[in-house]
């Protein structure tokens, strides 16, 4: 006679294992270490465009002052941009300061990056001729020439 055997139960898995764990950790670093430095880059092209906007539209200001005083000086209720307030200066994490030559035909405006942001250690600039330059932190190209915005663009 033969004894009936009970059907085996099966257990069931509850989780991952160690190793399957570890690929995933793994995969996650491997991605992140590409991908972060990528995305950091795109941020700081992104926020130069707030530099490069905010330096074209204290230029045009100043050359509608010139156009009306002949000289880029304040001139009793004729405030040139460079007098304004700061508040009004700031562009994105850029503050652009100015400085009017001894002839007072000439200019220089200069937007620098906040310190503590992703711009930090940036300088864009433009004079009155349209003359622009760009002082980047490493990694980033300097030029005296244009305004750098993309990591590895060249100095033309």
């Amino acid at each position: 006679m033969t004894v009936p055997t009970r059907p085996r139960i099966r257990r069931t898995s509850r989780g991952f294992t160690l190793i399957e764990v570890m690929v995933v950790v793994g995969i996650i670093g491997i991605l992140a270490a590409i991908a972060y430095p990528s995305y950091r880059d795109y941020v700081v092209r992104g926020r130069l465009v707030d530099a490069t906007n905010g330096l074209s539209t204290m230029r045009a200001d100043m050359e509608r002052h010139f156009q009306d005083n002949r000289d880029y000086r304040t001139v009793g209720a004729f405030v040139t941009p460079c007098a304004r307030n700061v508040g009004t200066r700031t562009f994105g994490d850029f503050v652009v300061t100015c400085s009017v030559g001894p002839t007072l035909t000439t200019y220089t405006l200069a937007a620098t990056g906040g310190v503590g942001s992703v711009v930090n250690g940036f300088v864009l600039s433009v004079n009155e001729l349209d003359q622009r330059s760009t002082v980047a932190p490493s990694g980033w190209t300097t030029c005296a020439t244009r305004w750098i915005t993309k990591k590895g663009d060249p100095c033309l």
